[in-house]
């Protein structure tokens, strides 16, 4: 069994392989064993997909929550494992710090952390607060014995600011004060993903959206991450709508023929 720190280090050397590290997001720790079972090498978590498990909405999870739910994921597989930690739920450099810390004593091998304040009237942090917080989390990841992944997370283009030229100086101010991966959810257009991978030199991770790129196509961009955030969950979702509709509206029950596939899978899966 590796030990964290060697998790730490295989997930860092992943974003240096020959393809873009394929990263998807389980959203309990059955999903997580089951990702794992079909290959992947590593798995991060998503906050919103997290969140649906509790009959909530994005964001409205605590920090503790968070990490017991991280924990149990660590504890799933034997994968390194990142989590989504929001805004490092607080605004303060210092809160930042401490939730890095505790994402350590998690297990965790990586973890994010983003801009987005969570306020209405200023949803990104001015971008010298932004890079405090990421210099705060950095040293916190990178000072004890497991070299935590530290993903830095500019959040314009999924909060209705599309700027360019402002992500790309907040990744580079991230970049400067530790940052060992760049995210800019929510950039899809070819050219702006190259210009992105062009202005900085660490690895830089594409959420796959609607209108992104294939995998192929983001490999020839530079691009050496891709995360699906809560897709997989909200798929999972949307087929327990689509087979109780069924059951509802027609009586019938064609949604066996999924329901087979999942369960073998699971079975699979769940004795490894």
């Amino acid at each position: 069994m590796a030990t964290q720190a060697e998790k730490a280090q295989r997930f860092l050397e992943l974003h240096d392989g020959p393809a873009p590290l394929l990263m998807p997001n389980p959203w309990d720790p059955g999903s997580a064993k089951l990702l794992a079972s079909l290959g992947f090498e590593a798995l991060a978590t998503t906050s919103s997909g997290f969140a649906a498990t509790l009959g909530r909405l994005d964001g409205s999870v605590s920090r503790d929550e968070a990490l017991q739910h991280a924990a149990a994921m660590v504890a799933a597989t034997e994968l390194p494992i990142s989590a989504d930690l929001e805004n490092g739920f607080g605004d303060e450099p210092g809160a930042v710090a401490e939730t890095i810390e505790l994402a350590i004593q998690a297990g965790l091998a990586g973890c994010s952390v983003e801009d987005f304040s969570r306020r209405a009237e200023t949803p990104i942090y001015d971008p010298a607060l932004a890079a405090e917080r990421v210099a705060a989390a950095a040293e916190a990841a990178h000072k004890g014995p497991v070299r935590l992944v530290l993903t830095a997370r500019a959040e314009n283009h999924i909060h209705g600011r599309d700027d360019l030229a402002d992500t790309i100086a907040r990744l580079q101010s991230f970049q400067d004060v530790g940052a060992d991966v760049l995210f800019a959810p929510g950039v899809v257009r070819p050219e702006d993903i190259r210009q992105l991978v062009a202005s900085v030199d660490r690895p830089i991770s594409v959420l796959a959206l609607p209108g992104a790129p294939p995998i192929g196509e983001l490999a020839a961009l530079g691009v050496r991450r891709v995360s699906v955030g809560g897709a997989l969950a909200f798929v999972a979702l949307g087929s327990v709508v689509e087979a109780a509709q069924e059951l509802r509206d027609e009586g019938t029950y064609g949604f066996w023929d999924r329901a087979r596939s999942g369960g073998k899978a699971a079975r699979a899966a769940f004795r490894a």
